[in-house]
């Protein structure tokens, strides 16, 4: 397959960012509204034109570091480019390798030069601001970046909840911020800079929703997008420098774990145009771990009564689904979310409809210990390990380089093995790559998928791509998508005890989504078709609806039947044909 790469990670790789520099700027850019720390989901700001709204993600680039000296030249800061979020608390970033000396001015911009903003995305290694997995920002398959998305909701003049989303992108959109700040950098210096969402959307060009729209994507003589370049300009205030302590300068390096003193790397396999994954350097990808992994994975013996195993209710054939409304444990209770897939993990940080896992290990055994799942403990289980006569000891020997077995371990491999299970080889992907080629029903759906719906500049799309652009097809975000206007299932607001996240759910991937259902995270809807008509008539408006959604017609948007059958089109040209019962591949995936 010529759209696919093999690259053998090792732990190592992430050796050559670690260099130690002469000096570093730790840059912390805090949002405020008028001068006051900015308030997520909080209806108590106002337009100029007296429209009360609230922000609900605030997410930017920023780029092209330069310092000027005493004597008027200036300094570039190699490699400078940053992603900052309201929503996930990046607020700050280093500059690195920073000769010491003094400096009168900063100057940067929000956004990208040409050449980064159009470079390969795929190229930018794990962790990078750049890496469309770790930002969000990606425009996906038009190209280029997001430099600026602002989102929100507002009370319209009928007092009803309506959404709000600037998306500022674009060459031509790029903003030249230059500001006075004197710097004397010896070591480790911080610079705070405070950024006024207030003089953004009021000064010195105020924005009316209902004047002015909406939502931009930053169309060629869009009024919005021009705006915005010219308020966002003046938006930039420095508050104060300080030098770092030692216990502020933190050197994160994680070590690997149980490390045996002969391993094999394993090949991962990833679609040339995914982003890098951030695979954990603390355990990094080994043969011997893959396959302890997976042998866990098809063991029953994991469950309390040896009656269910990972891969009952995770199957192959299903995109690692099991086809139930709602899972079912291994003593028969049925539990209140459906069964998630687990194919590119690798590219997710967080895990379960709510979140509640930040990584894969810590997932994997909260099913083992619940009682409605698995209802097996930890202690429990590595007992009935040790006593099988299944040659775990070898096997744990291999991968850890000790026989010893420990529910961390069983956690590690189990981790190891879930991360190579990839999903990159559609119709969508062969037609991407020249090797196939969609129906004319097919590429109208994509079309749809692919475009906003925004009457006021006659865009007349299905608006999907905004939760579920770029090649994964998803986004590490949450959101409430309309299923309820009053929630029986808190979702992410559980983990976060947030208000603002009611009735919020991860946005999971559409690669195989013809093979998941039922969908959403209770199962509700059993056909694509039904999701699709959710979206075109059944979306029920809440405080916490997502504001992409919100700003569309009651209900949703009115797609015609022709166009809700190209659309459920594409999306079955998403399915792996690996993951299909009657595929020879799927044996890579079965119990041996």
């Amino acid at each position: 397959m010529k759209y696919a790469r093999t690259i053998l990670f090792s732990f190592f790789y992430m050796a050559a960012l670690n260099i130690a520099s002469a000096a570093a700027l730790e840059i912390q850019i805090t949002p405020k509204f008028s001068g006051q720390d900015l308030q997520p989901a909080s209806f108590r700001y106002q337009t100029s034109a007296d429209e009360t709204f609230s922000v609900t993600r605030m997410s930017y680039l920023v780029s092209d570091f330069e310092l000027q000296r005493l004597d008027g030249t200036w300094l570039e800061c190699s490699n400078s480019v940053a992603w900052l979020d309201f929503g996930q608390n990046r607020d700050s970033f280093r500059l690195e390798q920073i000769p010491p000396g003094e400096f009168c001015t900063i100057r940067f911009l929000v956004g990208l030069n040409t050449n980064l903003n159009h470079a390969d995305p795929a190229k930018f290694p794990p962790g990078h601001p750049l890496n469309p997995d770790v930002n969000g920002l990606y425009w996906g398959w038009q190209g280029g970046y997001i430099f600026m998305a602002l989102e929100g909701l507002w009370r319209n003049s009928a007092g009803e909840l309506d959404g709000w989303a600037y998306h500022l992108a674009r060459d031509t959109n790029a903003v030249r911020i230059t500001l006075a700040a004197p710097l004397i950098i010896t070591n480790e210096t911080k610079l705070e800079m405070d950024f006024d969402l207030a003089t953004v959307l009021n000064a010195p060009c105020p924005l009316s929703f209902v004047k002015d729209g909406t939502s931009t994507h930053s169309r060629d003589g869009d009024p919005i997008a021009a705006a915005l370049v010219k308020n966002i300009a003046e938006a930039f205030r420095i508050r104060k420098v300080t030098t770092l302590t030692d216990a502020e300068i933190v050197a994160a390096d994680p070590k690997p774990l149980y490390l045996p003193k002969k391993f094999t790397p394993f090949q991962f396999q990833m679609s040339a145009t995914f982003p890098m994954p951030d695979l954990p350097r603390d355990n990094p990808l080994m043969l011997e771990r893959v396959e302890l992994g997976k042998k866990l994975f098809f063991d029953k013996r994991i469950s309390i009564n040896d009656r269910q195993s990972c891969a009952d209710c995770h199957a192959a054939d299903k995109a690692f689904t099991d086809g139930r409304v709602t899972a079912r444990g291994a003593e028969g209770v049925l539990g209140q979310r459906n069964t998630m897939p687990l194919f590119n993990l690798a590219w997710k940080s967080q895990f379960f409809w709510d979140g509640h896992a930040t990584s894969l290990r810590q997932q994997v055994l909260q099913p083992v210990q619940n009682a409605v799942e698995m209802h097996q403990s930890l202690t429990n289980l590595v007992v009935k390990l040790a006593r099988a006569n299944d040659n775990y000891p070898a096997l744990f020997t291999a991968a850890f380089g000790s026989p010893e077995i420990t529910s961390e371990k069983i956690a590690l491999a189990l981790e190891n093995y879930l991360l190579t299970l990839t999903s990159f080889d559609s119709k969508f992907d062969r037609a991407l790559s020249g090797q196939e080629k969609l129906t004319s029903l097919e590429q109208r759906g994509f079309e749809l998928f692919s475009t906003e719906y925004d009457p006021r500049r006659r865009q007349y799309g299905a608006d999907c791509f905004h939760c579920h652009g770029g090649p994964l097809f998803q986004s590490q975000s949450f959101a409430n998508n309309g299923l309820d206007s009053i929630f029986s299932d808190p979702g992410r607001a559980k983990v976060t005890g947030k208000s603002s996240d009611l009735g919020k759910f991860a946005v999971p991937s559409l690669r195989n989504v013809a093979l998941t259902g039922p969908y959403m995270h209770d199962g509700r809807f059993q056909t694509l078709d039904e999701v699709v008509e959710h979206y075109c008539t059944g979306m029920k408006r809440s405080a916490t609806l997502d504001p992409n959604l919100a700003r569309h017609p009651d209900g949703g948007i009115p797609l015609s039947p022709d166009d809700k059958k190209a659309l459920v089109a594409f999306l079955n040209t998403l399915t792996d044909e690996r993951f299909l019962p009657q595929s020879s591949s799927s044996n890579d995936y079965a119990e041996k």
